[in-house]
């Protein structure tokens, strides 16, 4: 009989070795591991950006977390320096104070030149306050800066304390603000990603709608049906997330040496250490897992309406 050579091809394509012959789409072939590269790319890219922003934030923070800056307001450039110098020697005496420094004057001219000009700054028609850097032992609470200000006053009644924290509080902000994007961004690309297996299996179980009711004539199991489309997809994504990753790490690699090139102190600290790298590396299994996990819901599901 006619239908005698498709049962047994169907038996043989849900026993052994064959079994995942049931899917006969050929391994990077067609169109779902670039699919899943390019998913598994961009999210390694977005979490990249994430790690990055967490490790620039959280040096930046602890840096600034125990500072504060003196600024010592005279028009009178004796005055200031007599100031500024009795303020070093009174803060070095102050208790919880690990270190002091007045910033040179060559510092401050490089910070204000951008905005004065290098005109206004060789005349004296725009006093320069004298900056001081003070390191506390813990963090500079606004308790410690009140009591900054009255040592201070007697000495210098124009100084100006302000918690080096707060001049970034704002750029933290929005780098908070960043960092749940880019979680919000891998969120979509999981989603993303699971939308197209789903409909991939969809299309597979479509093309093989015959051979999957021999074999549920032969007495496979909706499991079995579904391991050998769990099994493929699980290769295809496999394959893909190599990809992904070999490809999101050349992106991320270029990107950091352009960073690093400019010389920003908050940029180079935002370096990917690596204990982040593993985590990156597990995108490519995470995306495994549910490439997996959705084919095999998908194919259950859709075997339950076929029958």
């Amino acid at each position: 009989m006619t239908w005698r050579p498709a049962l047994a091809r169907g038996w043989r394509r849900i026993s052994g070795v064959g079994e995942a012959e049931l899917v006969p789409q050929a391994r990077l072939s067609g169109p779902m591991p670039w699919v899943i590269a390019i998913m598994v790319a961009l999210t390694i890219i977005a979490a990249s950006a994430g790690l990055a922003l967490r490790n620039a934030t959280a040096s930046a923070a602890a840096d600034l977390e125990g500072g504060a800056t003196v600024q010592i307001v005279e028009a009178n450039p004796d005055a200031r320096q007599a100031q500024a110098s009795a303020s070093l020697a009174r803060l070095r005496a102050m208790p919880g104070v690990t270190s002091v420094r007045l910033v040179p004057q060559s510092e401050v001219d490089a910070l204000v030149e951008p905005w004065l000009g290098a005109g206004a700054l060789d005349s004296d028609a725009i006093p320069v306050p004298a900056l001081i850097d003070v390191r506390f032992d813990r963090p500079a609470t606004p308790a410690r800066l009140a009591a900054l200000r009255g040592v201070l006053k007697p000495i210098a009644p124009g100084a100006r304390v302000d918690a080096q924290s707060g001049w970034l509080r704002p750029v933290f902000a929005a780098m908070a603000s960043l960092q749940w994007l880019a979680i919000a961004l891998v969120a979509l690309l999981a989603v993303a990603l699971a939308a197209a297996v789903l409909l991939a299996a969809r299309n597979a179980l479509g093309a093989n709608r015959d051979t999957i009711e021999i074999v549920h004539l032969l007495g496979g199991t909706d499991a079995q049906i579904a391991r050998v489309f769990q099994r493929s997809i699980g290769v295809d994504a496999a394959g893909g997330g190599v990809v992904g990753l070999l490809l999101a790490a050349v992106v991320i690699l270029v990107l950091g040496r352009r960073f690093a090139s400019l010389g920003a102190g908050m940029v180079d600290r935002g370096a990917l250490g690596w204990a982040d790298w593993l985590l990156l590396a597990l995108v490519p299994l995470a995306a495994v897992l549910v490439a997996m996990v959705t084919a095999r819901i998908t194919v259950l599901r859709s075997l339950r309406k076929m029958l």
